[in-house]
């Protein structure tokens, strides 16, 4: 069953002693704002964070579904080749697959040319019934949407589920170490170090970070893609556990701390985003310099103000 509210969330996680969102092209470095020194974490990265587990909590059952059942394989996932999710949904529902036939081309004097590359996108029908199996199948093309269009052709989705960025509260401090592993790769290493096998490494860190992010769920959009109540529910449960089971060295300690979601009665909204956002408060207590706990915050949310037809339901915090 279909959404029939909108609603708009804030959560609050953190990390201590851990890097949340490496910058590849700052040597994983963790990511932050370079103006103001605060950290940052993509919307990639926390999607990347539910996907893990939806994927690690609901794909237990071997079962075959039951027809028109909502499933929840993950689209994009560690190894995928999306050509191969999209030809699944052609094979499936037994229509002819558009297809990319590659070929080498012989020019009139007999040489070869560049192999011709021909692509067909398929009718529109046979592309609105593939775009609604990947959406029945797959939790996150429901959910965030794709963009199925490249080979096989399954269409676009947008997704009645977005999310910001997140962001620290305060600025945060990048520390690296040097780490030490008691072992080398190879013999030739070994004998250069003349049976030392030391092998050096850096670590990025942030001491301590509560980071904050919002999100929007359009009961529009959901109509179009399947996504229910159900879905919402497993939604806020992975956004309140993410965490819980995506341990590593390298991220530290991370949890969620806070999760307020708040529920509109009607499916365009009776408020603004940005005005329900303003009514949570995330402040260091009187004393504190520099936060190392989630102890060091207080937390508020002005009630008084919600706006009529907007409930506050608090999952965590």
């Amino acid at each position: 069953m279909s959404l029939n509210n909108r609603y708009d969330f804030v959560l609050l996680f953190d990390v201590k002693d851990g890097n949340p969102n490496g910058d590849p092209d700052a040597g994983n470095l963790p990511r932050l704002d370079a103006e103001t020194g605060h950290g940052l974490m993509t919307d990639v990265a926390l999607k990347r964070k539910v996907r893990n587990f939806v994927s690690l909590v609901m794909n237990q059952d071997q079962r075959e579904p039951e027809p028109g059942e909502a499933r929840h394989e993950i689209y994009v996932r560690e190894k995928a080749i999306l050509n191969v999710q999209n030809q699944r949904a052609y094979s499936a529902l037994k229509l002819d697959a558009p297809a990319e036939a590659e070929g080498d081309a012989v020019a009139e004097d007999g040489k070869k040319k560049k192999p011709a590359k021909e692509k067909r996108k398929g009718s529109g029908d046979d592309v609105d019934k593939a775009r609604a199996w990947m959406c029945q199948n797959f939790f996150d093309v429901r959910t965030f949407g794709a963009v199925m269009s490249t080979g096989v052709n399954c269409g676009q989705v947008r997704g009645p589920v977005q999310m910001t960025f997140a962001r620290s509260q305060d600025p945060i401090v990048a520390t690296e170490h040097s780490i030490t592993r008691m072992a080398v790769s190879t013999e030739a290493e070994a004998e250069k170090q003349g049976g030392d096998n030391r092998t050096m490494g850096r670590k990025h860190t942030v001491p301590y970070g509560l980071y904050r992010s919002h999100g929007f769920v359009s009961s529009f959009l959901a109509r179009q893609t399947g996504f229910s109540d159900a879905d919402l529910e497993l939604l806020f449960k992975a956004l309140e556990s993410m965490f819980e089971h995506d341990r590593s060295a390298a991220r530290g300690e991370m949890s969620t701390r806070a999760l307020f979601v708040f529920k509109h009665d009607s499916e365009l909204g009776n408020a603004h985003a940005h005005t329900l956002f303003d009514l949570v408060s995330v402040q260091r207590k009187p004393g504190v310099d520099v936060a190392r706990q989630f102890s060091d915050y207080e937390v508020t949310v002005d009630e008084a103000r919600l706006p009529q037809g907007v409930q506050l339901i608090r999952r965590l915090g």
